[in-house]
């Protein structure tokens, strides 16, 4: 998929347009950043953790949408989705909630971890939704 059909693609989404202008290696360096984020101690609140997760999902659909998965941005992606995992722990559920049935923790894993030691914007955001502190263990 070229640039362009990628940036139609996302258009057709209505995301919004900085993201459609920025295109897929726009996407992945978003998510990296939020990947480093997450390494250095995520000092947001949940709203704003949730948006950087939907980074990720709107990469895995354009991703989804191309002929082969393979190439300098895909290893990017895999190298961040590893940092994100490893700097990351199991959540008990989903942190979009309930609202997010269709959504798999093995398909979009990355809703469904949380940070081992949040700042205490995203700690407030996730006792507000009932997570009562992140479990112990490794990330899926």
């Amino acid at each position: 998929m070229s640039d362009d059909q990628i940036r139609r693609f996302l258009r057709g989404r209505g995301v919004a347009d900085h993201v459609v202008d920025a295109g897929l290696d726009g996407l992945v360096g978003a998510w990296e950043r939020v990947v480093a984020t997450v390494e250095g101690g995520y000092p947001l609140g949940i709203d704003d953790y949730l948006n950087d997760l939907d980074i990720r999902q709107i990469i895995e659909v354009v991703v989804s949408t191309m002929p082969t998965s393979d190439g300098p941005l895909i290893d990017r992606l895999r190298a961040a989705d590893a940092r994100m995992r490893a700097a990351t722990v199991p959540a008990p559920r989903c942190v979009w909630g309930d609202p997010a049935a269709s959504l798999s923790d093995r398909r979009n894993w990355w809703y469904f971890v949380i940070p081992p030691n949040p700042g205490e914007e995203l700690a407030d955001g996730l006792a507000r939704q009932g997570f009562s502190g992140p479990p112990s263990g490794k990330s899926p």
